[in-house]
């Protein structure tokens, strides 16, 4: 079990780096065409690509959540305790909902912008919403530095 949980764990760390630069793409696609350029397909796709790297993460990190880590299953086993460690509290409670929230707002700046009236308002939502979800995300990372850190790279 220990090989799948490293290579899950590995796919994990490195799939974030392909959400956040396609989020950074679909959000800054976004924020320009804002001041007037009109709503492409390429627009759509980069929020439709953006949308699968997310998801496509949350399965990998349900995975690890409920299946492979050691992590959560030491925090599950007394989750009071967990609560008061930091590093434990962060994968148990914080990452998680961090992250759910993001893809949440993710899809609906996506469902919105698809609804949107006119090109202008298609790039607003979309915009809005793929930035709030890039800003949770970068919250909710277990970056270098803190209790909870994981290494940049999986190798």
């Amino acid at each position: 079990m220990r090989g799948m949980y490293d290579l899950t764990l590995d796919l994990h760390s490195l799939l974030r780096w392909f959400v956040l630069l396609t989020g950074l793409a679909a959000a800054g696609r976004s924020i320009a065409g804002w001041s007037g350029r009109p709503w492409g397909a390429s627009d759509a796709r980069m929020g439709l690509l953006f949308i699968t790297m997310l998801d496509l993460q949350f399965l990998l990190g349900l995975l690890l959540y409920l299946v492979l880590s050691p992590t959560v299953t030491a925090a599950f086993s007394n989750p009071g305790a967990a609560m008061r460690d930091p590093a434990l509290r962060f994968f148990l409670v914080e990452h998680m909902t961090g992250m759910l929230i993001a893809i949440v707002l993710a899809h609906i700046g996506r469902a919105r912008s698809k609804k949107a009236a006119n090109d202008r308002s298609k790039h607003r939502a979309a915009a809005v919403f793929y930035g709030l979800a890039l800003v949770i995300i970068l919250l909710s990372i277990p970056w270098p530095g803190m209790p909870a850190a994981r290494p940049l790279w999986p190798w």
